[in-house]
């Protein structure tokens, strides 16, 4: 399988493609429209874009861990997903070597409810099913909760999780 997300041969629906540094704004311009939805925003809006611009770029440019995929429609970025890949210590059994980590799947609303989410959803796990990773595990919102569902993704009785650190809603 290539490393190249599958592009849509319909001209007009979004392209789907990894990111790039220079996508890195519009990426944070995303970032904030997902997580600002979700709750009130503590830091001004232009120093959240700066922070996040430089760390995007920067992850996008140095980073082996971390994997973007973007919904591209008339040259602007309209959806994207984030993945870190999560190293496992070797192991002697037959078991991949990596879990993955997906965040910040956020779709522009003006596109939802067009199978954008599931084409973006289904090139991540493509990915993963062709580099070594084991799992790939997430927080959906509720509003999520069901796009994952139908992609196999399940509630399971063998991870644990403790929180530290909530921030305020």
């Amino acid at each position: 399988m290539s490393d190249n997300p599958d592009h849509s041969r319909d001209s007009g629906a979004p392209k789907i493609r990894f990111a790039e540094p220079v996508d890195a704004a519009a990426l944070a311009e995303l970032r904030y429209a997902l997580r600002s939805s979700t709750g009130k925003a503590t830091e001004p809006r232009s120093d959240f874009l700066a922070r996040c611009t430089a760390w995007m770029e920067n992850h996008l440019t140095n980073e082996q861990r971390w994997r973007c995929w973007v919904a591209e429609h008339d040259e602007e970025l309209i959806g994207a997903v984030w993945l870190q890949l999560v190293e496992k210590i070797p192991n002697p059994r037959a078991e991949t070597e990596h879990h993955a980590y997906l965040t910040n799947f956020y779709i522009d609303e003006v596109a939802r409810g067009r199978g954008l989410g599931s084409r973006l959803l289904h090139q991540v796990i493509e990915w993963c099913q062709s580099h070594d990773v084991h799992a790939v595990i997430l927080w959906p919102t509720e509003r999520s909760r069901s796009l994952y569902q139908r992609h196999g993704f399940a509630v399971r009785e063998d991870i644990m999780e403790l929180v530290l650190n909530s921030p305020p809603k």
